[in-house]
């Protein structure tokens, strides 16, 4: 993915990712050109080869490795052997960063007025953004936390540092390019969904939750102030918003800065 120099995203590539999710295999995260591309592809570890011990290491006696008869009047074992477990399918990305489009449901209000957030949510909003105008992607670790309250930052797992995993997706060394991209789409309307269930929460840009063939022409200038036309044409064909978006709950927890279906 290209940007330009304004942190505007040019010639993303959302049409490998839109290419992707359409074939056989399960959708994994857009990538993004550069240093990204390499951070979010799925790593996989090389198992050590199975070390076989030499003759001469075997300091068993001589038959030892044929099984033996029960002893004489040692009944027999009923015990039967235990099955092989079974391997778990890998569990789905976290649906609450995953698009969020129901052509028959209505469509979500969306809001601009940040009055309206309840204040925790308007204090990690205006924190976020304050970081962002810094530069210093540093000041987004407090932010983004740790350990199980982390905030997600891919729809796969990620190695590391995550402040380091962020700098990977910017298209310079310091992270400033993610961090414009962050404060465009935290300046953007937003949607309040799932109000007053477990999984309820505001995001931004308010896209996350329309279909794009109902937008107006207004919302599709706002649209480009974040993609290019060509990235809107490629994601009307997957029919969604797969650009990156903001969750937070209503507690004020940052839940998630996430691009990809």
């Amino acid at each position: 993915m290209n940007f330009s120099m304004s942190g505007k995203p040019r010639g993303l590539i959302l049409s490998i990712c839109f290419a992707t999710c359409c074939a056989a295999f399960p959708p994994v995260l857009c990538l993004l050109s550069g240093p990204a591309y390499a951070l979010s592809e799925i790593k996989r570890e090389e198992l050590p080869s199975p070390v076989t011990p030499s003759a001469d290491d075997d300091t068993s006696p001589p038959g030892s490795t044929v099984p033996m008869p029960d002893p004489i009047g040692t009944p027999p074992s009923t015990s039967q052997p235990t099955a092989p477990a079974e391997a778990e399918p890998d569990s789905p990305p976290s649906g609450a960063a995953s698009p969020r489009i129901d052509p028959d449901a209505p469509l979500p209000e969306v809001l601009y007025d940040l009055s309206k957030l309840p204040e925790p949510v308007r204090r990690m909003h205006d924190l976020i953004v304050e970081a962002c105008k810094s530069g210093d992607i540093e000041k987004l670790r407090p932010l983004v936390g740790k350990g199980d309250t982390m905030t997600q930052l891919s729809l796969t797992d990620i190695d590391g540092d995550a402040i380091a995993f962020l700098k990977g997706l910017s298209g310079d060394p310091e992270g400033q390019e993610i961090l414009a991209i962050m404060e465009e789409v935290l300046n953007a309307g937003y949607v309040h969904l799932d109000a007053g269930t477990p999984e309820e929460l505001y995001v931004w840009p308010y896209f996350f939750a329309l279909p794009l063939d109902k937008l107006d022409a207004k919302q599709r200038v706002e649209l480009f102030k974040i993609v290019t036309a060509g990235d809107f044409d490629d994601m009307k064909q997957f029919g969604a918003y797969i650009f990156y978006r903001v969750g937070i709950t209503p507690a004020g927890q940052w839940a998630f800065f996430v691009a990809g279906d």
